[in-house]
Parts: C-alpha cells; structure tokens; sequence
C-alpha cells in the first residue's frame, strides 16, 4: 500500500515537474525569443505593417480601405470620393452580425461562379462606372483599357493594392480633382508602383493607401 502511494506520488510530481517546465519553455521563454527577435529584425511587419501620416496610424499597408463620399439621405451605398484613387471593389465583404455595436466587416470572397449572373452584372456595373468616373475631358477611357482588377474583388475583400494598370487609368481624374498636371500625378504613381516579390514572385502593384497620402501631401503643397 505505501509503495503505491510512493509511487503515484512520484508519478504526480514528476508529471507536475513536467508541467512546469514545458509552461515555461513553450509558455514564457519561446514567446518572448520570438517576440524579440520579430521587434528587433521586422519591427514593421510585426507590429501590423501600420502607415503613418501626420504622425498617426492611418492604417496598414496590408488592409485597403474605402474612399467614398459621407452617405446622403436615403442612401444605401456610398459614393466614390473621385479626388481620390480608388482601390478594388469589395463585394465579398459582408456586415457584422454578431456584434452590431462595432462597425466591422466580414472579411470574404463572393464565392460566386464564373458563369453567375449576379458576378456578371457586378462586373458589367463595375466596368461601366469605371469608365464613366475615369473619363475626363479630352481623356476618355475605352472598355480594352480597364483592367481585371478594377471590376473584381479579391479573394479577402481588402486587397491594399491594385495593378499599375489601374493606378494609370485613374491619373487623369484625379489630376483634374485635385487641379494637380497629369505628369505630376504619373510622378506619384511610377514612384509608388512596387516589382515583384524578390524580382520573380506575384505582380507590379501599388498601395493604394500610401498613393493617397502622397497625392494628399501634393495637393497640400499646392
């Protein structure tokens, strides 16, 4: 009986020693390695990619946001803020309907097929606008010219970055928007347009947020 109790005692405090050591090891001091080393090598990416302006977090280079106009009365979509370059369209995007007293989205793709007709007449809608919006006097935007991802969502809904493409077919408008020259708003896109990953990984994009502080820092120098 006492060898028992000797021997489930030992059991238990081997198992308890165990315990305590693997909580420390894989609980405090491999966080705080890992910790360490992403602040001290990639500070930036570990912190959420944030972008300042102002000296303030305006948002992350890994999330796009929205540049539209406050809604009128009535309405139920907003409409786009054309002083500014536009991101993709995020139709994957869904309401928060678990907690309403935050305004948060659910992030998604519309998980519609090639052949949908709602996916269609989205991008049939989508394209239209597009050429309209962008079509300014003595520039006009031909339906060859938009591109792929100015009609389509991302997988996610909050691509940060649209194609150089894009970025291109928008300057005229905004120049005029903004009473800046169409060379100085090429300036702001060449020099924001970013090579693939490693010279060889993904596409030539631009971030649409850090595009839209330097045309606002532009403008301000106006």
């Amino acid at each position: 009986m006492n060898n028992s109790v000797t021997n489930t005692a030992r059991l238990l405090w081997a198992g308890l020693r165990a315990l305590l050591v693997l909580t420390l090891v894989t609980g405090v001091i491999y966080p705080l390695v890992i910790t360490g080393i992403a602040q001290g090598l990639f500070s930036s990416k570990a912190n959420g990619s944030e972008i300042k302006a102002d000296g303030k977090v305006v948002g992350s280079s890994l999330i796009g946001q929205s540049y539209n106009l406050p809604l009128k009365q009535g309405q139920q979509t907003p409409d786009a803020d054309l002083k500014w370059f536009q991101g993709r369209p995020a139709n994957g995007l869904g309401a928060n309907s678990v907690n309403t007293r935050y305004k948060l989205l659910v992030s998604g793709a519309t998980n519609l097929s090639a052949d949908s007709k709602v996916l269609i007449k989205q991008v049939e809608d989508a394209k239209a606008a597009v050429i309209k919006d962008n079509s300014v006097p003595g520039y006009t935007v031909r339906s060859s010219e938009v591109p792929a991802d100015a009609v389509t969502s991302s997988g996610s809904g909050l691509d940060p970055d649209i194609s150089p493409q894009y970025a291109e077919l928008q300057v005229h408008r905004v120049a005029e928007r903004n009473g800046l020259s169409v060379a100085e708003v090429e300036k702001l896109v060449e020099d924001h347009t970013e090579g693939r990953t490693l010279g060889f990984m993904g596409e030539p994009r631009v971030n649409v947020l850090e595009l839209n502080i330097a045309l606002k820092d532009l403008v301000a120098k106006h």
